[in-house]
């Protein structure tokens, strides 16, 4: 990947970009928004580029010049330190690799101050994925919407309880100007990156990018993505081993009676206490279950979505499909087109059983 920057040329004022590189920065999210922003001058079909220049000047910026590893061990050029910047209209943290441990608040203070003095200077502060740890730290996110990697979102809630989260989202804006701009999991930065180019370059220049990159926005958000896993660290053993009989018995007929039978407690008690220890009630969490386990078999066989929905223990198709696209955001075929491998596991495709559990 080329650091160069085409140069900016006579009479035309570029949007400023400061794409801020961190020691925990992982290579693929900061490469790839450095490329289709600094491409916009090539891909634009929209009549701004050519002898109009190009529409944004693109840095790689941090805390120091030079050569800077990243989480990954590959060495990334940083072209200006933040020092150095006194103006941006964009800044953006990629994605940063947590560690077991969280993230180690504090770490990057003079960053973190940078950061609020661009946004006092009217900079745009963008995310992408787990890079809005390092924007949560400035405190200008506490009581705006973002979203993060849904991986990372109960350590984001822990360590900025006053941020409110959207994980199931792939791109949030907020801020009374509009200035917080973040993306969710992975590959979302293609939204963020698509969105910073429509709104200082034109939707033409966007929709040409997305066709020279194959970028494509996340039209139905990241819930289709999200993988269900119970709350599990509430420390309630009731519930507990509750939780441990309906990841093997979801499917069977009326499984919350089940489970109440189950127990020691009065029903009403069990209930408050599972929908405290797992933040969903027992209907709401056996319904997860299902539609988790349905999703696997739409990836993985072919057999019909109706036989599916009854493997999983709903009788009634229609109910079934509803309440899949009210989980997942998509319905039971849009689901399995866009999932399902090519010539995948042919001998589970025909007998419609999917591997043992470990």
């Amino acid at each position: 990947m080329s650091v160069n920057q085409p140069p900016v040329r006579a009479g035309v004022k570029p949007t400023r970009v400061s794409l801020v590189a961190v020691p925990e920065g992982g290579v693929s999210s900061l490469s790839g928004i450095y490329d289709v922003i600094n491409a916009c001058s090539i891909v634009d079909s929209s009549g701004r580029g050519g002898a109009a220049g190009p529409p944004f000047h693109v840095e790689i910026v941090g805390e120091r010049k030079g050569w800077l590893d990243l989480a990954s061990g590959i060495p990334f050029h940083v072209q200006r330190p933040i020092a150095e910047i006194a103006a941006a209209d964009v800044v953006i943290v990629p994605s940063v690799l947590l560690q077991p441990g969280g993230w180690p608040t504090d770490r990057h203070a003079a960053l973190v101050d940078w950061l609020r003095s661009m946004h006092e200077r009217g900079a745009i502060l963008c995310s992408a994925c787990s890079g809005v740890f390092v924007l949560a730290e400035t405190g200008l996110l506490d009581g705006q919407d973002v979203t993060v990697h849904y991986g990372y979102a109960r350590e984001f809630a822990a360590t900025f309880p006053a941020v409110s989260i959207h994980p199931e989202q792939a791109l949030v804006v907020s801020g009374r100007r509009e200035e917080f701009v973040s993306s969710g999991a992975s590959t979302s930065w293609h939204d963020l990156v698509l969105y910073l180019i429509a709104r200082f370059a034109g939707s033409a220049t966007a929709q040409s990018a997305a066709r020279f990159f194959a970028l494509q926005w996340h039209q139905d958000g990241l819930a289709p993505y999200i993988v269900f896993e119970g709350r599990r660290d509430h420390g309630d053993r009731e519930v507990l081993a509750a939780q441990q009989w309906l990841s093997r018995h979801f499917s069977v007929a009326n499984p919350v009676e089940e489970m109440l039978k189950r127990s020691t407690l009065a029903a009403s008690t069990f209930k408050r206490r599972f929908t405290t220890a797992t933040g969903l009630t027992p209907i709401v969490y056996v319904q997860r279950l299902r539609i988790e386990d349905a999703k696997r078999r739409l990836e993985r066989t072919a057999v019909p979505v109706d036989e599916i929905g009854w493997q999983v223990g709903y009788e009634e198709p229609a109910f079934f499909r509803r309440l899949f696209k009210r989980t997942t955001g998509v319905t039971p075929g849009a689901y399995r087109r866009r999932f399902q491998l090519p010539g995948f596991s042919p001998s589970i495709k025909e007998s419609g059983r999917l591997p043992r559990r470990g």
